[in-house]
């Protein structure tokens, strides 16, 4: 089975605790396996998840807004 991979940029996250709220959040939607977060404390960090299915940018950007945190700008 194959995996897409999708990358986002999310401001505002600082530590590992805003990490852990936004890899949950994600994780919550259908087909995610994994999360890998480039931390970029106070700036914009990078978020990758691999999943077995297309998301779309709105899910993704409603999960990360769940976790009180802002993605901007998304590229596949």
């Amino acid at each position: 089975m194959s995996t897409i991979s999708t990358t986002v940029n999310v401001s505002g996250m600082t530590c590992g605790h805003c990490v852990s709220s936004v890899s949950e959040e994600l994780e919550s939607l259908a087909g995610v396996e994994t999360i890998d977060v480039d931390l970029n404390a106070g700036g914009v960090s990078s978020v990758t998840i691999t999943s077995t299915q297309e998301l779309s940018p709105s899910e993704v950007g409603e999960a990360v807004a769940e976790a009180g945190y802002l993605v901007v700008s998304n590229q596949a």
